[in-house]
Order: C-alpha cells, then structure tokens, then sequence
C-alpha cells in the first residue's frame, strides 16, 4: 500500500508541478498512477475484510499488483537506470513467499522486458543481459532464503499435524472407554467442581452431562448415610481424597435421585496427581446385590436356626452312647461314634458361625462389654488351643507368659480393656487355629502389646500365609484361597 501510495504521490507531483525537481527524476504516467490506485485499493480491502479461507489466492493477488505497479514504475523512470529499481530488487526477494507462481511471475515479467527491448533495440543485447542476471539474482536469493524456511516449517506442521491427530485419537479412546463404562465416573478439581461426567453417572443419578458438569460435585452426588441423612462434613470421601490424597472405598453411602428413588451406591474415590489436584470418583448401584445379600442372609439364618437343633440332638445322642455310665459299645463302635460326634461338633460350630455372620451383617449382633484383663484372658484362649498345636509338633508360644516366667525382678506388663468377652474369644481363637491349621511346620507365636489407649492382640506363624492376590478377598465369606496346600485342609472360609 506504501508503495501505492508513493507512485501515486509521484504522478499527482508530475501533474500539479511538472517545473519540480521531483517531477524531473520520477516522470511517472497516468497508466502507472492506474494501476498504483487499483493496487492501493485491492490492497486496503483485503487488509479490513478477507475471507479466511481465500487469504493466500488473494494475498498473492496483492502481490502481483505490487509488482506491477513496481514493474511499470521503473520501467517510465529509466528502467535499469532508474532510481527506483531496488525496488524491483525486493520484490524478488520476496516472490519466494508464494512459491513457485511467485517465481513464475517474476520470470515472466522479466523475459518479457527482455524481448521487448531486443525488439525495439538489438544493440543494447549486453545491457540486456545485465538486466536479466541483476533481476533474477535476487530470485535465486529468495528460494535460498524461502526455499529453506518453507522446509522447516512444513516438518513443524507435519509434526504439529501428526502430534494432534495422536492427541485426538488417544482422546476419543479413552472417551470411548469412558462412555462405556457401566460405573459411573465424574472427575473434580481441587474446588470440587466436575470436569468429566460419564454416560453412566447420568443413568444412575438422573443428571444430564450437559446439567452436571461445571457445577460442584456436593450439588450433584448428594450422598446419605446408613441412616438416610445427609453426610457429615467430616464423612465426605472426595473431600477427604482431596485434603489426604489417599484412596477411599466404601459402601455405606446411598443417594435419592432427582424422581426421588433411593440407591445404594459402592463408591471408589482415587487422587489426582499431587495432593488437592484433583479426584475420579467411581459409583455403582448395588441396590439389587445388597437386596440379595440380605435374602440370602435371612436364609442362612433361618436354615441355620432350624439345622442346629437336630444336630444338637445328634450330638447329644452320640455324646450319651460314649458315656460308659448310659451305653456300653465295643472300641470299634466307639471309634465309629467319636468321629460322627466330632462331626456334629463341626457341624454345629459351622451352623453357629452361620448365625453369628448373618447377624453381625443384618445388626442384630449383641455387644456386652465388660473389663478383661487381656493377657489372661488370651492366655487361657492360647491354652485352651495348645493341644492342637501340640499334635502337629509346632512350637507354640505365648510370648507375656514366657516373659513373666523369665522375669526375676520386673514387673509384668497388664491390659485392660472393655470388650464384649464372646465376641474377643470368638475372634482370637479362628486367629490362633488358622495359624495352627495352616502352619504344617515350625512356629506359632501369640503376644499382646500396647500403651495407654490400644490393645495389640498378634498371632504370627511360619505356615503357608495368604497370596498377595488374595488379601483383598479376607473379609469375603466363603472365601478360600484355592491352591495345593489349602485343597488338602478343610475349612468354610468363615473364620
């Protein structure tokens, strides 16, 4: 446009002042002073409004028009002497910008001032060449220059074209995956604020995407405890995630929806990154299995209830004919009847364990608590257990009553705690004679510790212990793990 302007500038001075200095060097025309104007105002529109997409077809548009007008400039002001032929000169610097209709241009304007000044003067065939080497010069300078820059960034956009496809394609994988996912998953940021909303989450609690994220996680996953009242503060798993950055598991949690049903959820939140980053909060409806949990439950007990009271009965009639003051039987009948009566024992104990299980799930367990003295109160547990111990050839030891047999001049150390005294007994001896039935050989040691506010009961052996792969599973009934050594020794997977 500068230029445009200038030539202009040249002719209006040519008219209005033909007498001036300026007039005399820069003689322009009216021709050249067209197309500098037509240059100026394609130019100036192009600058305030031009379509996106066509922005190269019509910048070089510009371009040919500059070159033009630079053109036929110099050719009215002395062609290769005039003053104005460097610009000439940049203008080929630059025809590299566009590529190949840059240098395509540039030739033809210059082979065909060649023939035309062949044509009117054969004899200046010499100043001709001159001209011819000077204006392709800098075309050759411009590919050096264009040429190499147009290779560099054209691996930049292929690089930049290769990493955004990865990024887009690794994007919709995993927004696939999450779209497929049964679970409901929503992730927050260190505010709390949802960021992800999957398909799932929407279905289980009654939100649309669009609805839910944006908004503060508490607006949407309104939790309840076990007693359908809004959480605590203090009982929130996303805000403890995100002050503790530690991963939180529970199923104690239910919510109502927005048509008011309620569900009861199993709720995984896990950290994001360093601590207050973030969390993914991962839901399902367990409403069904936990119905089933307590069908099967109610069963459990009530065929328990009603098993054990025959078995007893069996008990005792087998208990009876072992007694020499009610029945007389030969050693082989009795070995018979000691192993069935051994048998009901099992068999009632299973049943007991049955009961104890279906109660402490459904809360009709009982606690009475009352003060124990804690190391004689496991001592006679370990006691009671060390005839078992004893007939596998284990070394059995209950570490406070070896303490205080070797202790000459200290005092003993004494627990009291306040506990329910069946439930304790109950607890330790499945603890003493799991470590007895699964230790084929070596140690048993039993201990208890602690301070002021804690009671540690231990039980440690050198038996077979359980795969990594399995401790998730402890607290699971009927669980066992399944291998060689565990398939030759019986059990329920209560204890």
């Amino acid at each position: 446009m500068f230029v445009s302007i200038a030539v202009v500038g040249l002719f209006a001075c040519v008219y209005f002042l033909p007498t001036s200095v300026v007039a005399r060097i820069f003689s322009v025309d009216l021709v050249t002073a067209v197309i500098a104007l037509v240059t100026f105002v394609v130019s100036l529109a192009l600058y305030i409004k031009s379509p996106q997409k066509a922005t190269p077809g019509l910048t070089f548009i510009s371009y040919a028009l500059l070159v033009a007008t630079i053109a036929s400039t110099v050719l009215v002001t002395g062609q290769s002497d005039s003053p104005l032929i460097g610009l000439w000169i940049a203008a080929g610097v630059f025809a590299g910008v566009f590529g190949w209709r840059g240098y395509t241009l540039m030739l033809l304007l210059i082979a065909g001032y060649d023939g035309y000044s062949y044509v009117t003067d054969p004899s200046k065939l010499d100043s001709i060449i001159v001209a011819t080497v000077a204006s392709v010069a800098p075309l050759i300078a411009s590919f050096i220059i264009w040429h190499n820059k147009s290779t560099k960034e054209a691996r930049h956009d292929k690089a930049y074209r290769e990493l955004a496809t990865e990024l887009s394609h690794e994007s919709n994988k995993s927004e696939t995956v999450i779209g497929s996912i049964n679970d409901g998953v929503l992730s927050v940021d260190k505010q709390g604020v949802i960021q992800l909303f999957n398909p799932a989450a929407g279905r289980i609690i009654g939100w649309g995407k669009e609805d839910a994220v944006g908004l503060s996680y508490k607006s949407v996953l309104k939790l309840n405890n076990k007693a359908d009242k809004p959480i605590d503060p203090t009982e929130d798993p996303v805000a403890q995630v995100l002050a503790s950055n530690q991963e939180v598991r529970t199923e104690d949690f239910s919510i109502s929806t927005e048509a008011g049903k309620k569900i009861l959820l199993s709720v995984v939140v896990s950290p994001i990154g360093t601590p207050s980053t973030g969390a993914i909060v991962v839901f399902r409806d367990i409403t069904k299995e936990k119905a089933e949990e307590r069908e099967q439950a109610e069963f459990i007990s009530t065929a328990s209830h009603e098993m054990r009271t025959p078995v007893a009965s069996i008990e005792g009639y087998l208990g009876l004919a072992l007694n020499p003051a009610t029945a007389t039987i030969d050693e082989k009948a009795r070995d018979y009847i000691q192993k069935a009566h051994e048998s009901a024992q099992h068999l009632g104990r299973l049943f007991q364990d049955l009961l104890d299980v279906s109660k402490s799930e459904d809360g009709r367990m009982l606690n009475n608590p009352s003060v124990v003295d804690m190391i004689d109160y496991v001592g006679t547990i370990v006691e009671g257990l060390k005839p078992k111990a004893d007939e596998k050839g284990l070394r059995f030891l209950y570490k406070p009553s070896t303490e205080a047999e070797s202790t000459v001049r200290n005092v003993a150390s004494v627990y009291y705690t306040h506990v329910d005294n069946d439930h304790l007994r109950e607890v330790v001896s499945n603890l003493v004679e799991n470590a007895i039935k699964y230790t084929p050989a070596g140690d048993v040691i039993v201990d208890v510790t602690g301070d002021d506010t804690h009671v540690s009961v231990s039980v440690q052996d050198s038996g077979i212990g359980i795969p990594t792969e399995d401790i998730p599973h402890l607290f699971q009934k009927f669980y066992r793990v399944d291998n060689t050594d565990t398939r030759e020794i019986g059990g329920t997977g209560l204890g």
